[in-house]
């Protein structure tokens, strides 16, 4: 790999930014894994991580360019997506409140919890499109080829986005004890994500290339 080392540690730098940075896959995991513990925050963060790598495929491949010259497509997409965060608006807004901790355990299977995370991301035409502008900035023309560094890149990103999530699932998850004690606190919170989703809904439904 012909990637500078200080070029790759600023690539590195700026996805822990980007994770961290407030958004609707990590506030996902926050309020799942504070209502439901740890296990279902860390299988929704692999199901988000996971779908990444279509992502990455998209600008390998040079689907996520197609999709810029494609308004239909992106149109569809789009409305593809918003329709799911409403979808989890209102699954947030419709969780009955927790009132003993032999409730906290979450209906969903684990393969259920990584579908919701792969599609969340995946139906997402801003990752993609996120990808296609971040990633080539960081490429060595001159190097190995662009398709590999790209795979590598993302690769990259994927693993700094799935130790962040898993911390803040952690972390998250540690404040379920007391949730459980306050319904209102509960409420609050689920309130709260129903209303993000809402407004991301919408920001993506109106978000313009």
């Amino acid at each position: 790999m012909t990637l500078m080392s200080d070029n790759l540690m600023m690539f590195i730098v700026t996805s822990i930014v980007l994770a961290l940075a407030p958004g609707p896959d990590n506030l996902y995991v926050i309020s799942q894994s504070a209502l439901y513990g740890a296990r279902t925050g860390l299988i929704i963060t692999l199901g988000l991580c996971s779908g990444l790598i279509i992502h990455i495929a998209a600008v390998v491949f040079g689907l996520a360019t197609w999709l810029i010259t494609s308004p239909m497509t992106f149109v569809w997409l789009k409305i593809i997506g918003a329709g799911y965060l409403l979808y989890l608006a209102w699954r947030a807004f419709r969780t009955p409140v927790i009132t003993a901790l032999t409730d906290t355990k979450r209906l969903d299977t684990s393969l259920s919890l990584l579908r919701i995370g792969f599609l969340m991301n995946v139906s997402n035409p801003k990752v993609a499109l996120f990808f296609l502008a971040f990633l080539p900035q960081f490429i060595d023309t001159s190097g190995v080829s662009v398709s590999w560094q790209i795979v590598y890149l993302g690769l990259i990103f994927m693993l700094t986005a799935l130790m962040i999530f898993s911390v803040m699932a952690l972390t998250a998850a540690s404040m379920g004890r007391w949730l459980i004690a306050s319904s209102r606190a509960q409420r609050i919170l689920q309130s709260l994500t129903a209303l993000i989703f809402t407004l991301l809904a919408a920001r993506l439904l109106f978000y313009q290339l």
